[in-house]
C-alpha cells in the first residue's frame, strides 16, 4: 500500500505517540480483500474484539508485504485506505490453516468467534484470493501466519 500523505501524517503521530525512532519501519495495511472487509475489520481492532489474524505467506509476499515479527508496529487503514489506528505485534507462528485452535479462532473477533465458522469464513476467503492469485490452496498444506497483536493507538485519541 501507498503512504498517502494521510498515512505519512498519522506514521509521524504513532512515531511521537509511542516514542518510535525513523529506524523502525511502520507499514501500513487493510485486512481483507475488498473496501467493505477493511472497515468491517478495522472496526473490530479499534472497537475490540479482534486481536488476532492470518494470512497466506503467498498472498503476502504478492502484495509486497513483510512477514510480521514480534514487536512490528502496523497502520491499520480501513477499505478507503484511510489510518484509523496501529498495532504492535506480538505473536507470530506459521502453519496449515486446519492447524488454528479455539483460542486464535476466537481472537480474531469475527463472526461467533468459533473454529467452524472462522474456518469456513478463511477457506473462503482463501480459496477466493487463490482463484485471483492463479496460486493453488490446500488448507492442509498452504502456509498461513497466525498473528495476534495489540492495540497501541486509535487516530484521534
Amino acid at each position: 500500500m501507498e503512504k498517502t500523505p494521510e498515512i505519512l501524517a498519522y506514521e509521524v503521530e504513532v512515531r511521537a505517540a509511542m516514542d518510535i525512532g525513523l529506524n523502525t519501519s511502520i507499514v501500513p495495511f487493510s485486512f481483507g480483500d475488498n473496501p467493505g472487509i477493511g472497515d468491517e475489520l478495522a472496526a473490530l481492532v479499534v472497537n475490540g474484539p479482534k486481536r488476532a489474524t492470518a494470512g497466506w505467506v503467498v498472498e503476502s509476499e504478492a502484495d509486497g508485504e513483510p512477514i510480521p515479527k514480534v514487536g512490528d508496529v502496523w497502520i491499520v487503514t480501513n477499505g478507503k485506505e484511510v489510518p484509523v489506528c496501529a498495532i504492535r505485534t506480538v505473536e507470530v507462528r506459521t502453519g496449515p490453516l486446519v492447524s488454528v485452535d479455539e483460542a486464535f479462532a476466537f481472537d480474531e473477533g469475527e463472526g461467533d468467534r468459533t473454529v467452524d465458522w472462522w474456518m469456513k469464513a478463511h477457506l473462503d476467503y482463501f480459496e477466493r484470493r487463490s482463484v485471483e492469485m492463479g496460486v493453488p490452496f490446500d488448507p492442509e498444506t498452504s502456509e498461513i501466519i497466525f498473528e495476534r497483536f495489540e492495540l497501541v493507538h486509535v487516530r484521534g485519541q
